[in-house]
């Protein structure tokens, strides 16, 4: 898995706000539809505020969430740069600010922040990563599947995983009960830190050595 560091990861979320600078703001209750799938992109949004949930739906009008993106993420570039129609859609979980970014804008940050395009770039790779993890991840047992979950996420600055049970359940297809009984096992082992409102990764090496394990 790609790894981010603490200091890594508060720079790139520095790094986006370039992006909404002068920018008008979008307001999204929850339940409001952003962008919805097989659409022409014609932007991309950065995340002032607020969790999103990016899924896909079934021609039988099942939905499938690939991720649940907080406020300092990005969401819909890849349609945007590879210019096809939007593989998921995107609707608001709570209430959300957002700042459209389209090409042209886009050329402007690029031209006075070029250090943009390569973390743009990393992170683009990261959900690579991320995303093909829902394919092969299928046929791995629920405590792999949340183990490599885990490994994605991005840690806040002070070390903490924004995801709740519900969240991870529904982004590696299992209940909340199984991914609370999960994450108790990997306390217990000393992996990661669980509370009230709280989830740390301790170890990580362990949690990849698990993931790797038959």
């Amino acid at each position: 898995m790609l790894q981010f560091c603490r200091e890594g990861n508060a720079m790139l979320r520095n790094i986006w706000t370039t992006l909404a600078d002068g920018q008008p703001i979008q307001h999204k209750e929850p339940g409001q539809l952003i962008y919805l799938q097989e659409t022409r992109a014609e932007c991309f949004y950065y995340i002032i505020s607020g969790t999103v949930k990016c899924y896909i739906s079934s021609p039988e009008g099942e939905e499938r969430i690939l991720t649940l993106p907080h406020a300092g993420e990005l969401i819909g570039e890849a349609a945007f740069f590879d210019q096809q129609p939007r593989m998921s859609s995107a609707m608001a979980v709570t209430k959300c600010e957002l700042v459209a970014v389209d090409r042209q804008r886009l050329e402007r940050v690029f031209a006075t922040h070029p250090g943009l395009a390569i973390a743009m770039l990393e992170d683009l790779a990261r959900r690579v990563r991320l995303l093909s993890g829902h394919v092969d991840g299928e046929f791995l047992q629920a405590d792999k599947r949340i183990a490599r979950h885990l490994l994605a996420l991005i840690p806040e600055a002070d070390g903490r995983l924004r995801c709740t049970h519900e969240e991870i359940g529904s982004s590696v297809g299992v209940s909340r009960v199984t991914v609370s009984r999960v994450l108790g096992e990997f306390d217990r082992r000393g992996w990661v830190q669980t509370g009230y409102k709280l989830l740390r990764l301790l170890d990580r090496p362990a949690l990849e050595r698990f993931l790797r394990d038959e």
